[in-house]
């Protein structure tokens, strides 16, 4: 029995009431009142009655309170429930059932407490996509992370997921650095060592752009690179394409690092080649969704109608299609309203043992089936496109589709960091990062410099462990530190980065909910004795209470956060968690416990909050350290 339990059998005693009292059923919320001296879970069912009964909500919810009170032996883990002022009715829950149902689930399970069998569906998560002509830089960082603990969030809700990355490999970022290397004289192998992604992004990509304003012969060499990659078939279009696999490969490794994996790759090139865009355009003029407009700016061009916003060429009048004319077929194959064109071979082996596969022209056809739920994640300065795809997948396909742009908005450096990589930005807090310009941090000195810091930490902490050791541990700690940190902030509010900042190792951060693990297992190490059963109801203590409480919600966070495509849910639930375990272990005594009895019981809430928390964390990519 947990919360979710808890708040079910409020809800079946307030049917009850209802039922006895004669009154209609209505909608009704049961939710955590704001203040704790309210009780466990209020219920607003007096206000939509008064409506309809015209009478004040504090003497129905009164009258509804004596209908209920007869019958509260009927729910185990409700001991009592009493009227607010205003009118709400509040229940306080029976800890002693509460907490030996909760304990005994999380330690006498098989290791999966928190995880919510949802309706099975299959759920397409497509993330990362970040143009293969550099390597992938903090901004980047959001959408990876928040993509891949996404993931994890939709696997612990029980859903079938398949996980894509987007590979613009025919767009002029990549038309930019082939640029570099054919016609500007850059060397293909880094002169410095450097790796390959970097060498391509912070070096040749940037003074590229630069060379274009000083000869103007560079841009029109530009637009044949850029029709020979699309073609796919010379000499320059193989070059590029083995250019764009060693800079893929270097930013998955990067990615990897993280701890994040996908399952497919695909190519935009090769959606160009399989004229999935030919056949999608087709279906949307015999739908009527596009037009040829015969006047105006557009004149000579196919335009979609766009609900609410100004109209989108998706063909030129010169007959090129636009790029979101690449964008709409992907996004329907995504659904599965087009035939899957592709053949999938093998093209990694992942850091997690799985195998990612990648999309080709070539071998068996029409393996992927579409999902039932699709999810693009693509920072917030897509969101007009995105609209406009999802208009036009609803009306292609209005039975099942269900098409979602999860955005988010950019990562920008303060003003003390770009001072310290030299940039000048005058008298601004931030800047935002581009590419082009050079203006970024990259995804791997950032991860590089926290690990850097967490050794020493490490080191201090803990002077007898080994290098390797003190290695594994600080990685670690640099992870849990940078995914933590992009998954605790809404989505809807801009980041600025501070690198300084981010190598905090203490209060609201990764390295904090580890430290807090950790501590639990410690606890257990030094009691020598492991806990499977005990008597529960001996945890009477408020600092008890609380974290009993925090930890009998872990399955309904982990549905929340999965129905509203929320992280930051499950990242909030983590820290409140490991504070209210932070103020039991100051507060409570466990390992002086005054009889046997209450240690064994102390022990198992600890060992449960450990099984708790560590759950939590694996499921936001953070690795729980026994020691660190």
């Amino acid at each position: 029995m947990t919360f979710r339990d808890l708040q079910n059998q409020v809800r079946a005693a307030v049917l009850v009431g209802l039922k006895e009292a004669g009154h209609p059923e209505v909608q009704f919320d049961v939710s955590e009142p704001p203040r704790k001296e309210f009780g466990d879970l209020t219920c607003n069912v007096a206000f939509p009655l008064s409506k309809q009964l015209k009478a004040a909500p504090p003497k129905i919810a009164q009258e509804l309170i004596n209908h209920i009170k007869p019958h509260l032996g009927q729910f185990s883990l409700i001991s009592s429930v009493e009227p607010h002022p205003a009118g709400y009715i509040n229940f306080r829950a029976d800890y002693a059932q509460l907490s030996t149902g909760t304990l005994a689930s999380v330690i006498g399970g098989k290791g999966d407490y928190g995880r919510v069998n949802m309706e099975k569906k299959h759920v397409v998560i497509e993330h990362t996509s970040v143009n293969p002509n550099k390597a992938l830089h903090v901004g980047h960082m959001r959408n990876v992370i928040l993509g891949d603990t996404l993931y994890r969030i939709m696997k612990a809700a029980n859903q079938d997921i398949t996980v894509l990355n987007y590979v613009d490999d025919s767009g002029l970022q990549v038309a930019d650095i082939i640029i570099g290397f054919k016609f500007a004289g850059f060397p293909v192998e880094p002169p410095d060592g450097r790796k390959f992604d970097q060498y391509c992004g912070d070096e040749v990509y940037v003074k590229v752009n630069q060379l274009y304003e000083k000869d103007p012969s560079l841009v029109e060499k530009r637009k044949l690179v850029l029709r020979e990659i699309e073609e796919g078939k010379s000499e320059l279009a193989k070059f590029a394409a083995e250019i764009t696999k060693r800079v893929l490969d270097e930013q998955l490794k990067t990615c990897w690092r993280m701890k994040v994996r996908y399952d497919v790759l695909n190519f935009e090139s090769q959606i160009v080649v399989s004229q999935m865009w030919t056949k999608a355009f087709e279906l949307l003029k015999k739908e009527g969704l596009v037009r040829l407009e015969q006047e105006g700016k557009n004149k000579g061009c196919w335009v979609i109608e766009a609900q609410g916003e100004e109209d989108k060429v998706v063909v030129r009048s010169d007959g090129t299609a636009t790029y979101i004319a690449k964008d709409i077929p992907y996004a329907a194959w995504k659904l599965g309203l087009v035939p899957d064109p592709f053949g999938y071979a093998k093209y990694a082996d992942q850091w997690d043992g799985s195998v990612l596969h990648a999309t080709t022209l070539a071998g068996e056809k029409g393996q992927f089936s579409g999902g039932d739920r699709v999810i693009t994640i693509i920072d917030s300065r897509q969101s007009r496109l995105q609209r406009i795809i999802s208009q036009v997948l609803g009306r292609i396909d209005t039975g099942r589709h269900d098409y979602q742009h999860l955005g988010y908005e950019a990562v920008t450096l303060s003003a003390g960091t770009a001072k310290a990589l030299g940039i000048d930005i005058g008298e601004k807090q931030f800047v935002h990062m581009s590419g082009r310009k050079g203006v970024y941090v990259g995804a791997d000195f950032v991860l590089d410099h926290l690990r850097d810091k967490a050794r020493g930490e490490v080191r201090t902490r803990n002077p007898e462990f080994s290098e390797k050791q003190v290695d594994e541990i600080a990685e670690e700690v640099a992870i849990s530190a940078i995914r933590y940190n992009m998954i605790k902030q809404d989505l809807d509010k801009i980041i600025t980065f501070d690198i300084n900042e981010s190598m905090s190792l203490e209060g609201d951060t990764g390295p904090y909910l580890q430290y807090a693990y950790a501590r639990s297992q410690r606890i257990l190490e030094k009691a020598g004795m492991d806990v499977q059963e005990a008597r529960f109801e001996l945890l009477k203590e408020q600092p008890e209470i609380a974290l009993i409480k925090e930890i009998s919600k872990m399955d309904m966070v982990v549905e929340d956060s999965a129905k509203s495509l929320s992280p930051k849910a499950l990242a909030r639930y983590a820290y409140t968690l490991a504070t209210a375990f932070n103020a039991f272990y100051e507060k409570v005594p466990v390992l002086k416990a005054e009889s046997k009895e209450l240690l064994a019981a102390r022990l198992a809430l600890v060992k449960a909050y450990g099984i708790t928390l560590g759950n939590a964390l694996s499921i936001l990519g953070i690795t729980a350290l026994g020691k660190m």
